[in-house]
């Protein structure tokens, strides 16, 4: 294993249940860094993360993480991955610093070691001045951050983060998004799996869609976010002057409350706007374009039926 090898890589990957093929013929490379695991409940998510923590045997295919083999050394693999997984899983009557350091021992650190590991990383989720509380008085939130920090104790190559903002308000869950941003400059790649496309836009820099176990697309974050959609264009009173030469250039386009606005497809159609404003010597007050979202890269992808 060296530090080249991709965090994922999968060939084949099948998952098949009595009567559900949980992941189908699955094929991946999937970079270091944070990555987004995304997909509606039921596209394969939970069961990919149980076969790389050797928890469940594929039916066919193979799965490397870091490098390593799973089906050939499971043991190897579960030593370099923390996991959080999505439901309350942590005793309700012990103290985070008890849990936390509890689980730094079961991953082979001497208890002293891991007494300060603990102290380390619940400093880091935000629960240093609650460590020595019991879980059960915690908050959601609190909660989160309780199972973030077991997950980071024994200082993995890889995290597996199932559903981290799960049950958050919108502050908590800012705090959450933030908290899993900073992992990467401790040198701890994380795979981030959920259903809210919008925490991966915020925080991932590599995202892997899945639709019932199948893949839908896998890429770069921003490679994904083309530049589409419209483009609103204010140049004044001068807009059916820049309507007629749009049409004749290929470009959709119509007045909306006093602005031009333009069906853009890439950054073409940018330069061909700009180019027309300039050579129709055009006053030009303001020119705005948004970004595709993931949530349309989702929906356009996977209705095509094509991964990518």
């Amino acid at each position: 294993m060296t530090t080249a090898s991709p965090l994922l890589r999968t060939q084949g990957l099948t998952k098949r249940y009595a009567s559900v093929t949980a992941t189908d013929d699955l094929d991946l490379e999937v970079p270091r860094g944070r990555v987004g695991l995304v997909g509606a409940n039921g596209a394969g998510k939970t069961t990919l993360f149980r076969m790389m923590l050797g928890l469940s045997r594929p039916t066919s295919g193979s799965l490397e993480v870091c490098g390593i083999d799973v089906h050939e050394d499971p043991i190897g693999v579960r030593s370099r991955l923390g996991y959080m997984p999505e439901h309350d899983c942590l005793p309700l009557d012990q103290t985070a610093a008890d849990v936390v350091s509890t689980f730094g021992e079961l991953s082979g650190l001497p208890a002293r070691a891991a007494r300060q590991r603990a102290s380390d990383v619940l400093d880091l989720v935000g629960l240093d001045e609650a460590r020595f509380r019991p879980i059960g008085g915690f908050s959601t939130g609190m909660r989160q951050r309780a199972k973030l920090a077991q997950a980071l104790v024994a200082d993995p190559e890889l995290v597996l983060l199932d559903e981290p903002t799960a049950g958050l308000d919108p502050l908590g869950r800012g705090e959450m998004l933030a908290l899993v941003a900073r992992l990467g400059t401790f040198g701890i790649s994380v795979l981030l799996a959920t259903h809210l496309l919008d925490d991966v836009q915020q925080v991932c820099d590599h995202v892997v869609m899945l639709d019932g176990g199948r893949l839908v697309v896998s890429g770069g974050t921003g490679s994904l976010l083309e530049r589409t959609g419209l483009l609103t264009v204010d140049v004044g009173p001068n807009r059916e002057d820049l309507l007629a030469v749009l049409a004749d250039e290929g470009l959709t386009a119509s007045v909306i409350n006093g602005v031009v606005e333009v069906q853009i497809h890439g950054d073409e159609s940018l330069d061909v706007v700009r180019d027309v404003v300039a050579r129709l010597g055009l006053p030009l007050h303001r020119m705005t374009s948004r970004l595709t979202s993931l949530d349309e890269v989702f929906v356009d992808r996977a209705g095509s039926g094509a991964p990518s």
